[in-house]
């Protein structure tokens, strides 16, 4: 079989097609989680940084920015692993059937 070929008959299955769909889709939503919320932070920072910078109790010396910023990297770890698992299970199972059924 011929590499031509077999990619023709990739990108003819409909499950290719189901595949592009549901990772390309899962991914922009994951992005728009990760990226709207950093950049409302980096909004936050750059026009009112006072708000950041209260003190999250009296006489703390932990400020607003802080906690949010922790919370802004452990939801990126957490979608990061998110994605992962969903590619690694979901993907890959529909890739193995995508590439035993243009096999024939």
């Amino acid at each position: 079989m011929s590499q031509p070929n077999i990619q023709a008959r990739i990108r003819s299955n409909p499950k290719f097609a189901e595949m592009v769909g549901k990772r390309t889709r899962f991914a922009i939503i994951l992005s728009l989680v990760v990226l709207v919320p950093y950049y409302s932070f980096m909004m936050i920072t750059a026009f009112n940084p006072a708000w950041l910078a209260q003190p999250i109790s009296e006489g703390s010396i932990i400020t607003l920015g802080w906690p949010i910023g922790v919370i802004l990297v452990v939801g990126a770890w957490l979608t990061t692993g998110i994605y992962i698992s969903r590619a690694n299970g979901e993907f890959d199972t529909l890739n193995e059937q995508i590439l035993r059924e243009s096999a024939k």
